[in-house]
């Protein structure tokens, strides 16, 4: 197509191209007309159009010409509508469709709008902000104001609603997908009875092609049941994935059956005529339908929205029930979470050692990489198994049991004050969890490397001390880039957890251990039994913490590897490291060093909490679709709750308002375990 003017004036088109009764069926004059009518004033093509019958009449011709024989199936069956079974195929296709579109049949209606309108998403929003008087008019004047009742056009309609019942009744036919709703197993499969409904519907339109529905109609109030019969097997489903789980498979088919659904509900309304004006309004719908079909159909922030939300409200609901073990209300919880804080403090300690002395190893980055990554997990392991807790890693955990709480029906508009209190005594076991892990780690750290001086007549902290100060410095050190780094990898080992768990629910793995015949052959039924419920309450935590490791150890291995200035900086870590350098100097260090070292621990730790939370509380929040603004009330209600009752975010001191924020939580927290 051949570029045009962009100043042509929308005379000038007309008196160009239809001046004289046009025969060709070039699609150029009506690209190059619908450009210049939209820097028009919409009046004055109307009065046009109005005062001058031979052109309206030639364009009138010029349109039907161009239009007869054309299909536009393809427009409502295939635009906006998933075409793949996965996410992955699915993004790839809409990319290469950006970058390089389809060859499309050219007597379609998909390749008109193609190469008549460069922006069909611009173009539809035009239409839509004119006022419906001068849309009505436009379309009385063109003659298309009942092309809805043509028998082309229902013939068009009736066979896409069938190519699209197919498919959607083959995807739900799917083992997996029935598997999700077993509500419908005692009852007839309504996307069958949808499928038999809309054929018969078409063979009695070939018999009587002046066939019209109604409101009112038996025949068009049982396909509308049907659909809603459909549509509730999908929500179902959806409802369903957090008591079985659900796969990235299942999501996206569950997605495109629902999307096929919708779309034959909008059709089958385009072919209801009531009255005379039904006629006109269902003749602009569909045109508007074709429009927005087809301008969102390679939309690719749309389907990583809609493929996404699902298996992230998956993941923070695990997450959120786990976070909720982190959050203290009592000082006898509150002591607790400190002892548990500093038996991981006390872990990390020896792990700060370790890593040293792995450091003077001989080898290659990738061994180097390998030993620390080794090094992490296994303490990280170590300290889950052992019940004891990194502080680090409750931000990803307490950020989506906050955001859930908030995300339950009521609670958006509850009391602020009451859930002010409950932040702030999230805040406190964050705080305590910080000073239990800290407060061991350096002296752990530094006995053991005044044990092996003491051993070997050696202080093996000499030469690594220089850098460990160094790294604890922001204005000499990448320390806050590196603790954002950790922060990071904290929220995506989240991921990885509440992943575990959604796909250990889905694809049943503690019931097959449980039922395995080979387990308990050999150890017996109640070795299998019990083997089931530790998988089903560890291994996400295990998994997340193995892969939290490999991340710390890797990244400055990496990175020196590519020659970038990557590593991570962690609070507990930090701290030993900062024992382990102060040691190495004999303690003999400036004042500034000692000071600036000992802050930026803190600050280490700030950005690990700052980082790992939000980024878990927005993956919670777009799961549970709040809306950010929502919550901005309650923000302010907590920052006034601080100023009131500063010490409340850092001691557990009693308050009137304990028993109704535990209330608030735990109402929420005990969903899902009702569902199972």
């Amino acid at each position: 197509m051949k570029f045009f003017n962009s100043s042509t004036n929308f005379k000038s088109v007309l008196k160009k191209y239809f001046s004289f009764k046009n025969e060709t069926l070039s699609l150029e004059p009506f690209a190059e007309l619908l450009e210049s009518v939209k820097r028009a004033d919409f009046i004055d093509v109307l009065d046009f159009f109005r005062n001058n019958p031979q052109f309206t009449e030639n364009f009138k011709y010029y349109i039907h010409n161009i239009f007869t024989g054309r299909t536009f199936n393809l427009s409502l069956t295939e635009a906006n509508i998933l075409s793949e079974n996965a996410f992955v195929p699915e993004f790839k296709k809409r990319i290469l469709n950006k970058v390089l579109p389809p060859v499309v049949n050219e007597r379609t209606v998909w390749y008109m709008i193609d190469n008549v309108s460069l922006r069909p998403k611009n173009d539809l929003k035009y239409f839509h902000n004119l006022p419906e008087n001068e849309i009505d008019e436009l379309f009385s004047i063109l003659g298309v104001s009942d092309f809805i009742i043509l028998p082309e056009v229902k013939k068009e309609l009736l066979f896409s609603m069938n190519i699209l019942s197919w498919r959607v009744t083959g995807s739900a036919m799917e083992v997996e997908v029935v598997r999700m709703a077993p509500e419908y197993r005692n009852f007839d499969n309504p996307f069958l009875a949808l499928q038999n409904e809309l054929e018969e519907l078409a063979a009695e339109f070939d018999k009587n092609p002046e066939l019209q529905l109604h409101s009112k109609d038996s025949r068009y109030k049982q396909i509308k049941i049907y659909i809603e019969q459909c549509l509730e097997f999908v929500n179902i489903s959806f409802k369903n994935s957090s008591k079985y789980g659900i796969s990235g498979k299942i999501n996206q088919s569950l997605l495109k059956i629902r999307q096929q659904v919708q779309r034959i509900y909008e059709i089958v309304q385009l072919l209801v005529i009531d009255d005379e004006k039904s006629v006109l309004i269902n003749s602009k719908y569909l045109v508007f339908n074709i429009l927005r079909y087809k301008s969102h159909k390679n939309n690719i922030s749309d389907l990583i929205n809609d493929s996404t939300r699902l298996i992230s409200h998956l993941i923070t609901n695990h997450t959120a029930e786990t976070g909720a073990h982190y959050i203290t209300s009592t000082r006898k919880e509150y002591m607790t979470m400190f002892y548990k804080a500093s038996g991981g403090g006390i872990i990390v300690g020896c792990l700060c050692v370790l890593k040293m002395l792995y450091g003077y190893v001989p080898g290659s980055d990738f061994s180097h990489a390998f030993l620390y990554s080794m090094n992490y997990a296994m303490g990280f392991v170590m300290i889950y198994l052992m019940g004891f807790t990194l502080a680090t890693k409750q931000p990803a955990m307490t950020a989506a049991t906050m955001t859930k709480v908030l995300a339950e029906e009521g609670n958006i508009k509850s009391n602020n004050t009451e859930f002010a209190h409950l932040v702030s005594k999230l805040f406190r076991s964050q705080f305590i969890a910080f000073v239990g892990n800290v407060l061991l780690s350096f002296p752990i750290a530094l006995m053991i490397i005044y044990g092996f001086d003491v051993l070997f007549s050696q202080n093996l902290a000499v030469e690594r001390s220089d850098k460990l100060l160094k790294d604890l410095d922001p204005f000499k050190s990448k320390a806050i880039l590196h603790a954002s780094i950790a922060g990071f990898y904290l929220f995506i080992s989240g991921i990885i957890s509440g992943n575990i768990g959604n796909n250990s629910v889905f694809y049943q793995i503690p019931e097959r251990i449980a039922k395995n015949l080979s387990i308990r052959r050999f150890f017996g039924k109640k070795f299998a039994k019990g083997l089931s419920k530790y998988y089903a309450k560890n291994w996400p935590g295990i998994v997340s913490n193995f892969w939290f490791g490999v991340f710390l150890g890797a990244t400055a291995p990496v990175g020196l590897f590519l020659g970038l200035d990557l590593d991570i900086r962690h609070i507990t870590f930090a701290a030993g490291n900062f024992a382990i350098g102060l040691y190495g100097k004999d303690f003999s260090v400036d004042s500034y060093t000692f000071w600036i070292s000992f802050i930026t621990v803190f600050v280490i730790g700030f950005f690990n909490f700052l980082v790992s939370f939000s980024l878990s509380m927005f993956l919670a929040f777009r799961s549970r679709k709040l809306n950010f603004g929502q919550v901005s009330e309650i923000y302010k209600g907590i920052f006034k709750y601080f100023l009131k009752h500063p010490f409340k975010f850092f001691f557990p001191l009693r308050s009137g308002l304990d028993e109704k924020a535990d209330k608030l939580m735990n109402s929420t927290m005990t969903t899902k375990s009702e569902d199972h």
